[in-house]
This record gives C-alpha cells, sequence and structure tokens, in this order.
C-alpha cells in the first residue's frame, strides 16, 4: 500500500466532495496508515468483519464509520449501534426499520437512501418512482437524518453512461432537497464529480488491489 496514492486522487477531487475510503478487505493497520494522513471516513460493508477493525481502532475517535454493504434485517440493530452513517437503505421496510431500531438505541444515524437508476439485476434500490411516492412518509419517520441519495452503476457502461445516470441520481437528490450524492467508485469516480457527487467511495484507488 502506498499512501502517496491518497495525497493524489484527495488533491484532484474539488474541497466539496469528500472521500470515503473504502476498507473492506483491508486491515486495521491499513486503515490507521490512511488516517494518519488525514483520511477519517472508512465505509465497510459486512458487519462482522467492521466490528473486529472497530474494536482494533477503538481509541482512534476521528473515525468515522460508514456502513455501505447490503443490508441484512437480523444485521440492522448492530449496524444502528456501530455506525454513524448507512449508505445502503434500499427499501421503505428497512429505513422504518431503522428507524425504530435507533429510537430504541437512543441513536440518530446520516442515511442516505439506494436508488436504482440503471437496469442491473444484482444492484438493489428504491426505484426512482416509488421514492417520490413514499417521500411523505420518509420524512415522517423519526430517528434517522435523511442526508442524501446513494448510487451504484451497473458496470461495463460508458464513461457518458455514467455520467448520464450520476445525473439522474443528482437531480433526484436536488427534488427532495438533500444535499448528498454518494456516487462514484475508483472506476468512475470522474463522472460523479461532474455530475456532482459529494461522497466518493474509493478503495482499491487509495489502498491498491486487495489480495
Amino acid at each position: 500500500m502506498n499512501p502517496s496514492n491518497y495525497l493524489k486522487i484527495k488533491d484532484k477531487i474539488p474541497s466539496n466532495v469528500k472521500i470515503l475510503a473504502v476498507s473492506k478487505g483491508f486491515s486495521s493497520h491499513e486503515i490507521k496508515t490512511i488516517q494518519n494522513i488525514g483520511q477519517n471516513d472508512f465505509g465497510e460493508s459486512k458487519f462482522q468483519e467492521a466490528f473486529a477493525k472497530q474494536l482494533i481502532l477503538k481509541d482512534f475517535n476521528q473515525i468515522n464509520w460508514h456502513f455501505i454493504g447490503k443490508l441484512q434485517s437480523n444485521k440492522l440493530r448492530k449496524i444502528v449501534q456501530n455506525f454513524e452513517f448507512i449508505h445502503s437503505v434500499d427499501s421503505f421496510e428497512k429505513l422504518q426499520k431503522i428507524s425504530h431500531v435507533s429510537f430504541e438505541e437512543n441513536k440518530n444515524p446520516f442515511i442516505m437512501l439506494q436508488v436504482k437508476l440503471g437496469d442491473d439485476p444484482n444492484k438493489g434500490g428504491f426505484n426512482p418512482d416509488l421514492l417520490r411516492l413514499k417521500w411523505g412518509e420518509i420524512q415522517e419517520l423519526k430517528n434517522i437524518r435523511l442526508s442524501g441519495l446513494m448510487t451504484i452503476n451497473p458496470r461495463g457502461l460508458s464513461s457518458k453512461e455514467n455520467l448520464e445516470l450520476f445525473k439522474k441520481c443528482r437531480s433526484l437528490a436536488d427534488s427532495f432537497q438533500l444535499p448528498d450524492c454518494s456516487m462514484g467508485m475508483s472506476g468512475d469516480w470522474r463522472e460523479a464529480v461532474e455530475a456532482g457527487a459529494t461522497w466518493l467511495r474509493l478503495g482499491s484507488l487509495i489502498f491498491g488491489d486487495r489480495s
């Protein structure tokens, strides 16, 4: 792992765009190395792996933990207990449960609603029309802080196709007056920045290839 990779990418993105270092598959030592040069936001997608790192790094109070993986109902309480940010809420039912659990746990997590904008059977997320339909009910839910939308584009798209889908996400977020868009990864971050991303989820670009 070369920390200069992080500094190079940091120099290339606008100051209003935040980096979420996707640390799944990387060690707590590697997280510490990146944190020591100024990166405080880390994304994990598997609870057990993430929790083990959180225990090791419990004294690193500056670290903000983001859950970015598929949400399983039986893990929601543990995720609410241990993550301040949840980027992958893909249904109204899960959002309701997070609200309920957050109330019980006296938590108030930041929430990104995952939207499905491309035709990809492997990706989940709210259909934009359903999201518009449910928006009034969503706003009534307690103990959650709705901060934005998250999307993952299908693989194999051209740069132009990626840009168009990211623009749809930004437009949808703007229509709900949500400030954040968590979109763009190591392969398509430039298009995401151009479209108005506020969070980039970057793994291999920062840490190198996973072993």
